[in-house]
């Protein structure tokens, strides 16, 4: 229904959807320097995926669907870990993940997916080696949603938001060196801007941590008494 280069271009744009849903619902704003340190972040991915853009109409919503989703499930498990619940990152797993396999079953079960990885296994197809395999990519899974959940509640959703673009030029970056992708200047441009603008935005980050935790450093600190007589 879309190009994957569409796709991740739209999907570049997640840090703005999470900033109108803490805009809208929680009243928080940010300041002018984050906004400002996102536009390279959203830019470069832009740049790094340059390509052949086409889309269908319906496939345009659901992308766009996709991307919103994404926004509000980092806001909702940030909420969850930090707000009144507190619940760590394996009770999240473990209240969502039978939900999701059940949704994940209907689904296959709905466009015929499941038949055919039945005549798969009835044809012999599933070997000893392919099993393992998708062992091993559930176990990354299950890890990569522990760590990814963790990084939520000390980071943030938005810092998430604005690593899932860092990973994405990290992952073209992985395939220049393992299999030799071909990469013009323009998405080297793009690669660079996006690195930037994750330093910018890391930077502001942290100078708003360490703005915030002075007054309460300041307000610590011993005030002598003087005794008099």
């Amino acid at each position: 229904m879309v190009s994957v280069a569409f796709h991740q271009i739209l999907r570049s744009t997640v840090p703005i959807f999470t900033i109108l849903i803490y805009r809208i619902y929680f009243s928080r704003s940010y300041s002018r320097a984050t906004y400002l340190s996102l536009v390279p972040v959203v830019l470069g991915v832009g740049m790094v995926t340059y390509g052949d853009y086409h889309f269908t109409t319906i496939g345009f919503w659901l992308t766009l669907l996709g991307v919103v989703l994404a926004a509000l499930k980092t806001v909702t498990t940030n909420r969850l870990m930090t707000g009144s619940l507190a619940l760590p990152a394996l009770e999240i797993l473990l209240r969502m993940t039978p939900l999701a396999a059940v949704q994940s079953l209907l689904y296959a079960y709905l466009t015929g997916e499941h038949s055919r990885f039945m005549v798969f296994v009835a044809e012999g197809h599933m070997t000893r080696s392919r099993a393992l395999a998708l062992l091993s990519n559930s176990l990354i899974a299950f890890f990569l949603n522990i760590s990814s959940f963790h990084t939520n509640k000390v980071a943030g959703a938005l810092t998430i938001t604005v690593c899932a673009n860092l990973k994405q030029v990290l992952t073209v970056l992985l395939g220049i060196v393992l299999f030799d992708v071909k990469v013009g200047s323009w998405n080297g441009l793009g690669m660079l801007i996006t690195f930037i603008g994750a330093a910018c935005y890391s930077r502001v980050e942290l100078n708003k941590k360490k703005g915030s935790q002075k007054p309460i450093a300041d307000s610590e600190k011993q005030v002598p008494v003087i005794h008099t007589r």
